[in-house]
């Protein structure tokens, strides 16, 4: 949880000043400029959000962050930072921010992810997952006559993991002896996931398999039925990514209708 710093509390843990979101009076008048009461009421918002619970105290230390601010910006002030062509940029962009997070905290609010929304999209990753999880490991190598003698080693007795760490292309996996772990065929690109999918348990591609990468030696070392995780278990990660990808289609709307020059 955000705090404010904690000298300026323990200084502060006495006082007992108390004011509502809407007080007409000022929170305080720092050399004869008053501090709204709605400045403290936001402040406390945000603390509230952060789980802090209000109380005389709390109050208190928002009110002396307050006058602690419009000290320092009357300084600022008095210093000529406020003409400062660059201040100024930053005070815009501060604003501009400011307006933004506003604007899409009201999308969201107004556009929510139901539950149907988080059902349907849980349903469209499993069947992308299909009814199996595959345990392959590969040779990676950029011609098919490579690919072709890796076969025949293989043929003659060769054992495909000290194949693979030997000529193997793939960084991420030839260490590995070519491994690739647990994945479904939607994680591969369809050359290698049709013939991955094709294999028996324990065996080999008989002939090379080209993709964009190059040409694959693919074994396939076990598979398993795929356990997908409870609805309820990844219903929070659905909604997050599901909002994300509705305020980025609204942005594109946006930007697609704007008139830029």
């Amino acid at each position: 949880m955000k705090r404010f710093p904690s000298r300026l509390a323990m200084a502060l843990m006495a006082g007992f000043f108390s004011y509502s979101a809407y007080a007409a009076d000022p929170v305080a008048t720092v050399n004869g400029t008053a501090i709204p009461a709605a400045r403290a009421a936001v402040m406390l918002d945000e603390q509230k959000t952060q789980g802090a619970q209000e109380s005389p105290e709390l109050n208190e230390a928002i009110r002396e962050e307050l006058i602690r601010r419009e000290v320092l910006a009357q300084a600022a002030s008095k210093a000529g930072l406020d003409k400062r062509k660059d201040i100024q940029t930053q005070m815009d962009l501060a604003r501009q921010a400011i307006l933004i997070r506003a604007y899409l905290q009201d999308f969201v609010k107004n556009n929510p992810i139901t539950d149907a929304d988080v059902a349907k999209e849980y349903e469209t990753i499993k069947a992308k997952m299909g009814g199996k999880e595959y345990k392959p490991r590969h040779v990676l190598v950029e011609t098919e006559d490579e690919a072709k003698a890796i076969i025949a080693s293989l043929g003659a007795g060769g054992k495909f993991e000290e194949i693979a760490a030997k000529q193997s292309k793939d960084p991420g996996s030839k260490d590995k002896g070519g491994e690739l772990g647990w994945s479904n065929p939607g994680m591969f690109v369809k050359p290698f996931s049709d013939a991955m999918v094709a294999l028996e348990k324990g065996k080999y591609t008989s002939t090379p398999v080209k993709s964009d990468f190059g040409y694959h030696v693919i074994q396939l070392d076990d598979l398993r039925d795929v356990q997908p995780p409870p609805l309820d278990d990844v219903k929070p990660q659905l909604q997050q990514r599901l909002q994300q990808q509705k305020v980025e289609a609204h942005l594109t709307e946006l930007r697609d209708k704007a008139k830029v020059k």
